[in-house]
């Protein structure tokens, strides 16, 4: 990507090449180097490492460091970096930080293929059978874990704090998200994907998805000012269903034909090229109709979950995960601004106890979330509404949304951050305290 017109005219391509190279491999290093080093440290600590990397991206972006800052956090770079890269390059400072500026959309598109890996392993290491068996659990738990946070948030605003209406549903809205990516990396790393607690969260997350995306639609029109219609909505609905439906037949239906494809090959990396030939496919879909393209994937490795192939393709994907899931979960961290929890600021003392009941009504929808299903068997109903309790990005790109469509004041805007981020860090870490460190032994009657 090119910087603008006036810096083409001041930098020769030489220098230009230098400072992208300069960026985007230095940028890597201080991701992979800082996450990597707090990852061990949380190992050490019997912690989730995802915690780590969400860490390593506070440390190093706008709340730390300011290594790396997100372009849209108009938070600026730090003055050391920008002279030294100048230096190395021989441009000025100002010139590298609209390089960087330009430059940044390439990181973030690293991440998301991080995102669609991950979420392509969680839906190849899915049990169909198990995963159809708790459909009317996740269900359950899905539909409640949107309604109580939706309904009580938004109310609460109203009557409580006397927020006007439409900032208090965008607010209630960004409440109702439930990031598959964190959950399924908390759940995978402590080895209980595949309990039927697992099960219940990854179908309920995925359909939180769903929910989500239908309510932001209606969110979204409401904020526009435009003619809000239920037509669109109904659509949008019917396609997420139909999206869902076509995944679980394909699931078991495409994978032989699959297999017969790649048993056809004979190039080096065929497993690993098909397979990411039929994630790349479903994201398109997904998104061609409507949906996040993060249920695309999702929906990718569970079609692929019945191939004679998976452990190849397990193996395929899991270094993919291991290094561009890093950079996706860093990300996350990087834009995370704590200088709102400063209670010494008065302009952040509204928002701090708008935060405290957002962050309160947060977590306690989503746990009530897992008490809301019926089950012969005994489970981890705890586990089940904490799995269910991490924002993460999700809530971030609704607090975008609301950022740019200016409906937001700031108390409000600080408050919903500090919900993402307080659900988003905890999470993990109260999924670590209740499951036992011996997985055969964790499930409790509730």
């Amino acid at each position: 990507m090119l910087p603008p017109p006036a810096l083409i005219a001041e930098i020769s391509p030489h220098q230009l090449e230098v400072a992208e190279t300069l960026l985007q491999v230095g940028r890597f290093l201080v991701i992979f180097i800082v996450a990597r080093a707090i990852a061990e440290l949380m190992v050490r600590l019997q912690l989730p490492t995802i915690l780590g990397e969400l860490v390593a991206g506070v440390l190093i972006g706008v709340s730390g460091l300011h290594l790396i800052v997100p372009p849209e956090t108009q938070a600026e770079i730090s003055g050391a970096l920008l002279s030294l890269l100048g230096s190395l390059a021989a441009i000025s400072p100002d010139d590298v930080r609209e390089i960087y500026n330009e430059t940044f959309p390439s990181l973030q598109s690293v991440s998301q293929i991080g995102l669609f890996a991950l979420l392509f392993l969680t839906g190849l290491e899915s049990e169909l059978d198990e995963l159809v068996a708790v459909g009317v659990q996740a269900t359950t738990v899905a539909v409640a874990g949107v309604v109580l946070p939706f309904a009580l948030g938004t109310a609460g605003l109203v009557f409580l704090f006397h927020v006007p209406l439409i900032p208090a549903v965008f607010a209630g809205a960004a409440m109702t998200a439930t990031s598959i990516g964190i959950t399924a990396s908390v759940f995978g790393e402590l080895q209980w994907l595949k309990r039927k607690e697992g099960q219940i969260v990854i179908g309920a997350a995925v359909l939180d998805d769903i929910l989500g995306i239908v309510i932001l639609a209606v969110v979204v029109a409401i904020v526009g000012g435009g003619s809000f219609t239920l037509g669109p909505v109904i659509k949008l609905g019917l396609a997420a269903v139909v999206f869902v439906v076509v995944a679980l037949v394909l699931s078991r239906k495409a994978a032989p034909a699959f297999d017969w494809v790649v048993d056809q090959l004979k190039a080096p990396g065929d497993v690993a090229v098909a397979s990411f030939v039929v994630l790349t496919l479903c994201c398109f879909a997904a998104q061609a109709i409507g949906l996040e393209a993060a249920l695309g994937a999702f929906a990718a490795g569970l079609i692929l979950s019945a191939s004679k192939h998976t452990h190849d393709i397990d193996a395929a994907v899991k270094p993919l995960v291991a290094l561009f899931a890093t950079v996706f979960f860093v990300l996350i961290g990087t834009g995370m601004d704590l200088s709102v929890l400063n209670p010494f600021d008065p302009a952040n003392r509204e928002g701090l106890i708008v935060a405290a009941f957002l962050l309160v009504v947060a977590m306690l929808g989503k746990v009530a979330a897992g008490w809301s299903y019926l089950s012969s068997e005994p489970t981890n109903r705890l586990v089940v509404g904490l799995g269910m309790m991490p924002r993460g990005e999700v809530g971030l790109i609704f607090l975008g949304l609301g950022s740019q469509a200016g409906i937001l004041s700031p108390a409000l805007e600080a408050a919903i951050l500090l919900m993402v981020i307080g659900t988003t860090f905890l999470a993990p870490v109260l999924l670590r305290v209740v499951i036992p460190s011996t997985p055969t032994t964790a499930a409790e009657a509730v």
